[in-house]
């Protein structure tokens, strides 16, 4: 199947070069949104048949393999009108299709639906600018140096992580869910409030198109019509370690958290720059998770913790360390292996056991389940007198137990505090 991919604007008046113009003209079934269709519907072809681009996208290419086949059947005998054409001739004919897509449609755009889908269509691609572009050009702002997130159908992930590195120009696109003022919302919930927000409504719209420069504080509080998208100017730098003072703690007591340079070493063990999926098993005050996303941004953290009290602590210390993204789970981490809520997530590849309950055979059992064949589970054990427990020793027997490889253990002593060894284990 060949497919012209045309990119469009807004502009109810599209131009066309003569090439383009020649393509439709010749065209017998079209493709496009709604909004596509009504505006370039008074240049298509009297007997064109227009395909609206709806979800579920694959009910969509469905009807453009029926389509391309039936518009050339004839009518009195429902067999192709063009049987005594050359095979290759045919094949041209019956697989045709001309998308009308925003912008560039291989810019976040359906020309790369098209090729994941169908990889093995021709695609030719007439591309017109952006819509990031065109709000760039409006700002008469230089964009070679803009990071692009989309936030169309997608989750916050990549924003975030472009908010946590610092990013000083941010170009965003945005959809019905992820609009101007949920953005500026959530950017001003984790402390990201020294950016300005430039947003392009209807770009390309010669009665419609309006920009707008507004501080953040500003934007929480307005709508903006849709289609839109966004430029972030502005930047943060975080620190390498969090002081331990500075974190909410679980009822004031000090010892609960991992201190930093620990913190700091057991990250280095779960080997984060090249993981992808981090569990953080207890969380506590959520010290090791919130630094593990400050430094790993690109990181997908999913942390669990019994005590309801830590769920108010871990979300206050994510907004104060401006650490959005963390995925948390309250409850018995046995219970949400059990009951299908942590299995349904994405496997990890690193895990970090901060707290047990004496469970810790059985929370490692039930991680090896999960863990990726790559994948590296820590603790941190504390030789304590009052510690009635001996994790040490329900680590070494889970390791034999379950088969796994221990590394060297690390041995650290901070001022007067009790000796900590960090553990690390893999299959």
């Amino acid at each position: 199947m060949k497919f012209y991919v045309i990119g469009i604007t807004d502009n109810p008046r599209p131009f066309f070069p003569p090439e383009v113009l020649e393509v439709i003209r010749n065209g017998k079934v079209f493709s496009g949104g709604k909004r596509h269709h009504e505006i370039v519907k008074s240049l298509l072809p009297e007997d064109a048949e227009w395909i609206d681009i709806t979800v579920p996208l694959d009910a969509v290419f469905e009807r453009y393999q029926l389509s391309t086949f039936t518009s050339h059947l004839s009518p009195l005998t429902s067999q192709p009108s063009t049987l005594n054409s050359q095979p290759s001739t045919l094949n041209s004919q019956l697989s045709t299709l001309i998308v009308f897509a925003s912008g560039d449609p291989l810019f976040f755009g359906f020309a790369n639906t098209i090729r994941r889908k169908m990889p093995d269509a021709d695609i030719v691609v007439y591309p017109t600018f952006n819509s990031l572009q065109m709000l760039a050009h409006r700002l008469v702002m230089p964009y070679h140096d803009m990071r692009i997130v989309s936030l169309t159908g997608r989750p916050w992930q990549e924003f975030d992580r472009a908010l946590i590195e610092g990013t000083p120009k941010i170009g965003v696109l945005t959809d019905r869910e992820h609009t101007p003022a949920a953005i500026a919302r959530r950017m001003m919930d984790y402390g990201y409030k020294d950016y300005e927000m430039h947003i392009g409504e209807h770009l390309g719209h010669s009665a419609k198109e309006r920009v707008t420069s507004l501080p953040l504080e500003a934007v929480v509080e307005q709508a903006f019509a849709h289609p839109n998208c966004l430029i972030l100017i502005g930047g943060y730098q975080r620190r390498w370690g969090i002081p331990d003072a500075e974190f909410a703690l679980l009822d004031g007591r000090e010892k609960m958290i991992t201190k930093m340079p620990i913190r700091l070493l057991t990250l280095q063990a779960l080997d984060l720059p090249r993981r992808h999926v981090l569990w953080d098993i207890g969380f506590c005050t959520g010290s090791v998770s919130i630094e593990a996303r400050l430094q790993f941004p690109h990181l997908h953290i999913e942390a669990f913790e019994i005590r309801a009290e830590c769920e108010a602590i871990i979300r206050e210390n994510a907004r104060r360390f401006h650490a959005p993204g963390i995925s948390i789970h309250m409850g018995d981490f046995c219970s949400l292996y059990d009951n299908g809520t942590a299995t349904s997530l994405m496997p990890p590849d690193a895990v970090f056991i901060g707290g047990h309950g004496g469970k810790l055979k059985d929370i490692m059992a039930k991680v090896l389940t999960v863990l990726s064949p790559d994948g590296v589970i820590v603790m941190n054990s504390v030789v304590a007198p009052k510690v009635t427990t001996d994790s040490r020793q329900l680590w070494d027997e889970a390791c034999q137990e379950l088969g796994l490889r221990q590394e060297p253990p690390l041995h650290i002593q901070l001022n007067d505090n009790h000796p900590i060894t960090i553990l690390k284990c893999r299959r």
